[in-house]
């Protein structure tokens, strides 16, 4: 029996003709290079990942997995481009980052082959660019152990996360290519939060992520209108 793969080819190939800058700080992934500090701190104050098992779904270039592996996890990243996990394996061996690997597969079919084998789980600015997210949703819960934890972020649906993600982020401050996003995928709270109740996972904390343009700082705060996490819970 043949699944059908739940990704698009075309944000696959978009993000492998970029896959070369994934460790560039001041490339088109500058964006992640500077939210990372603050989505790691959030997953390991609620967490401890020292000594965890931990899966990274839609790992791209391993900017997340890398740092999360340096906390002492044992971390597994998973991506369906070939090229951006050429890159995040290249930058394991060069970084001397021993407690990462990566694998190409999805996130479903690595669900069937190793359900309840993790502590934790992120999914981390990745359902924004996938046709079914509550798939990717459903694997994460499956993947993760009773107790365990799985994080999610991506980016509300709304005319200001229009104006802000698209019009500001990609036209006006060209921090991202042109098309990086595309309006229709994005996932409004409560559907993203429907999504977690319906795999069976507990949701017990949203945070929203917001940008100064004029200081570039980012911080985490209660305003969840453009980008924002979730921290959810599988009941023992």
């Amino acid at each position: 029996m043949t699944t059908k793969l739940n990704a698009d080819p075309a944000e696959l190939a978009k993000f492998s003709d970029l896959a070369h800058r994934w460790w560039d700080p001041d490339s088109e992934f500058r964006p992640l290079h500077q939210i990372n500090p603050l989505r790691l701190k959030w997953i390991d104050t609620l967490v401890g990942l020292s000594g965890k098992q931990v899966l990274d779904v839609g790992c791209g270039g391993g900017i997340l997995s890398d740092s999360m592996a340096r906390l002492g996890a044992n971390v597994t990243g998973i991506d369906l481009s070939t090229k951006a996990l050429r890159v995040a394996q290249l930058h394991a061996l060069e970084a001397g980052t021993e407690r990462v690997r990566y694998q190409e597969i999805s996130a479903e079919d690595l669900a069937r082959e190793q359900p309840g084998a993790f502590d934790v789980v992120t999914c981390m600015e990745m359902l924004e660019h996938v046709p079914d997210p509550s798939s990717v949703v459903r694997a994460c819960a499956d993947l993760v152990k009773p107790g365990g934890w799985v994080f999610f972020s991506t980016i509300n649906r709304n005319a200001k996360s229009f104006l802000f993600a698209i019009v500001g982020a990609e036209y006006v401050l060209n921090m991202l290519p042109k098309g990086t996003h595309e309006y229709a995928k994005f996932i409004r709270p409560s559907e993203l939060a429907a999504h977690v109740r319906g795999a069976g996972l507990e949701l017990t904390q949203t945070r929203g992520m917001e940008y100064n343009p004029l200081t570039r700082r980012y911080w985490l705060s209660d305003d969840t209108s453009v980008n924002y996490l979730l921290a959810t819970r599988k009941p023992v």
